[in-house]
């Protein structure tokens, strides 16, 4: 993934119904993922306490297209898309609720710096 540039996903790309009006959290997740559990709890529960954010779980090994073109080298990879589709964060690894809470807050307003905490972030 060029770094210079923010990547736009599509709700189609991602095998979703549609993205959140104001943010989606993206999974790539894998069958065997001890951790994928944990953030998908974690990432459904902070979408369903903010008010236009959607969830989106992708299957990384149903979607090798999309995991190249990301350059996802592991689950889980969570990505926060802002209201257009765009990459707004990026992380690997199993969030805190706190971090996941400050990454969108950055993503709706992208001012905001981003959380690390025990996770790898990057800024695309």
């Amino acid at each position: 993934m060029a770094y210079g540039t923010a990547e736009r996903l599509t709700a189609a790309e991602l095998g979703a119904r549609g993205l959140g009006e104001r943010a989606t959290l993206v999974q790539f997740s894998s069958a065997f993922c001890r951790p994928c559990a944990a953030t998908r709890r974690i990432l459904a529960d902070v979408a369903g306490m903010v008010e236009g954010v959607t969830y989106v779980d992708v299957d990384a090994e149903s979607h090798l297209g999309l995991v190249r073109r990301l350059a996802v080298e592991r689950t889980p990879t969570v990505l926060v898309l802002d209201a257009d589709g765009r990459v707004a964060r990026r992380a690997t690894g199993l969030p805190r609720k706190a971090d996941v809470i400050a990454a969108l807050g950055a993503a709706v307003s992208p001012d905001a710096g981003a959380a690390v905490g025990n996770v790898t972030a990057e800024r695309p």
